[in-house]
């Protein structure tokens, strides 16, 4: 079974941090490469941050450089994204996606909501 699923969401208030967190089920993440994806209501899904397959080289959208990290935790064959300094704007349903050669997988989603 190949799968990717998302844990960690949570409601939390601006300027606090939250850590997501994607397991993979199937296949091993290196050799994958390992992306978060966020939609809010009504706005298309946007990249939000990458980590290549291989050699980990990483990869974020302008709006959360500086403040979100992601990483490989190899032993759970995990993904993690560090989020720090949440805004508002940062609200959304963050979905895992794994890209290996030609087939690609989606987990189902975890809502994270940051408000005061």
């Amino acid at each position: 079974q190949v799968q990717v699923e998302e844990s960690g969401g949570g409601l939390v208030q601006p300027g606090e941090s939250l850590t997501l967190s994607c397991t993979a089920s199937g296949f091993t993440i290196l050799i994958a490469d390992m992306s978060w994806y966020r939609q809010a209501p009504g706005m298309e899904r946007e990249l939000v941050a990458t980590i290549a397959a291989g050699g980990g080289k990483t990869n974020y959208s302008d709006s959360v450089k500086g403040r979100f990290t992601v990483s490989r935790n190899n032993s759970r064959n995990a993904v993690s994204l560090q989020m720090n300094n949440l805004k508002p704007e940062d609200t959304g349903v963050y979905f895992c996606h794994a890209q290996r050669f030609i087939n690609d997988y989606w987990g189902r989603g975890t809502q994270v909501t940051v408000s005061s």
